[in-house]
């Protein structure tokens, strides 16, 4: 997800939004981190070194009204990505990657090519006029494209950029659809699609439905047929500030997906439902928690749960710092008896994030896994990293 703003706190809506006025709007970043485990966690045995880097440039354009829809407007969005490195390499763990940021070409470290990550336009239908402060009214959205489903579903305030939030993927999205696979994106985790929402604003909150349908397996990159998609309902309530900022968000939504794998490799249906809820408490806390668990499907993992938050620096006179912690339990799955994995990884991340000046950011981060894969033999992985964020 692309870097948007310095101040986590303000950040109440992962998916690009609608210029509210004619006129082009550009926004980009620059992502440095730079992270070592010792030999008990790495998957050589020995120490990791490790650094990386991921460029993001997202384009919004207005496209202006549809006559024969009445007051519809369109809209068009792109997102180009690039970047180097993987990262360091970790003994088996359930959660898939400490580091969410790496991204490299499908020819490796030493071609750092852009990629289209995402192209889709937008269509969207007011049912009445705009409110308070210029805030949309009620209305209803058309997506098509090339998408980040994350975008769009699943979206959580404190625990959905790891751009400058948490960057263990058990944190930045659901793990049973992210890291457990049941999305089956392409090797980038992006896929076409097209989403249909109704969005109903007033009284101080902000209901929502919406429906996702995206291609999956060698449909999600272009290499085969879109049967058997991945298909996600989503239904939201946010309450609402005076100046139409919300206070807090609740998700619930579900999915079913023809294209996944066993742990075999075999293909076989996945299903599943979640919950995505975040919360501000006072000018400081904000607090986030998903639930994750898998209905039909054979994975290395079932169930997850995710809790934590982020505090602003004002009591300590850093009113524009960060602070974030968050813990994970992910619950071995069935499938995996007899082979002497069981139980729950346990999952910790701690961050501090300095606001250096408007557009840059610094922040040491910590990670802790403890059995790992559902090994109760594992030592305690110990991930030290340091994430470097400019934006414009």
């Amino acid at each position: 997800m692309l870097f948007r703003s310095v101040d986590a706190l303000a950040r109440q809506d992962e998916a690009p939004a609608v210029p509210e006025a004619p006129g082009v709007q550009v926004e980009g970043s620059v992502l440095g981190v730079w992270q070592g485990v010792g030999g008990g966690g790495s998957d050589s045995g020995q120490g990791q070194r490790r650094a990386n880097w991921r460029g993001d440039l997202e384009v919004t354009v207005p496209l202006g009204s549809v006559a024969t829809l009445g007051d519809a407007s369109l809209s068009g969005f792109g997102h180009l990505r690039a970047g180097q490195g993987n990262g360091v390499g970790l003994r088996g763990t359930h959660t898939g990657t400490v580091n969410s940021t790496t991204f490299e070409g499908a020819a490796g470290s030493d071609d750092s090519h852009a990629i289209v990550a995402q192209a889709w336009a937008q269509l969207s239908w007011p049912l009445d006029g705009d409110r308070f402060n210029d805030q949309p009214g009620s209305r209803v959205e058309l997506t098509m494209g090339k998408i980040d489903l994350f975008g769009f579903f699943d979206q959580n305030a404190v625990a959905g950029d790891e751009g400058g939030q948490f960057l263990n993927n058990v944190f930045v999205h659901n793990p049973l659809l992210d890291s457990g696979g049941d999305i089956a994106a392409d090797a980038y985790g992006f896929a076409p699609g097209a989403r249909l929402a109704w969005i109903q604003e007033g009284e101080g909150q902000r209901w929502a439905a919406s429906l996702g349908v995206f291609g999956a397996g060698s449909g999600a990159n272009f290499s085969g047929g879109l049967g058997q998609p991945l298909v996600i309902g989503q239904l939201e309530w946010s309450p609402l500030q005076i100046n139409g900022e919300a206070r807090g968000n609740y998700r619930l939504y579900a999915w079913t997906n023809g294209q996944t794998t066993d742990l075999a490799g075999a293909t076989e249906r996945h299903s599943g439902w979640g919950l995505s809820l975040d919360q501000r408490v006072g000018r400081e806390w904000n607090l986030f928690g998903r639930w994750g668990q898998r209905t039909s499907g054979e994975g290395a993992f079932d169930r997850a749960l995710t809790l934590g938050f982020e505090h602003g620096g004002r009591l300590w006179g850093r009113g524009k710092d960060s602070a974030g912690l968050a813990a994970g339990w992910i619950r071995t799955s069935g499938a995996l008896a007899g082979s002497g994995l069981s139980g729950q990884e346990q999952n910790l991340e701690a961050y501090y994030r300095f606001k250096l000046s408007e557009h840059v950011e610094l922040t040491p981060d910590l990670q802790l896994i403890r059995r790992a894969g559902g090994d109760a033999s594992a030592p305690v992985v110990k991930v030290l990293g340091l994430r470097t964020s400019v934006g414009f």
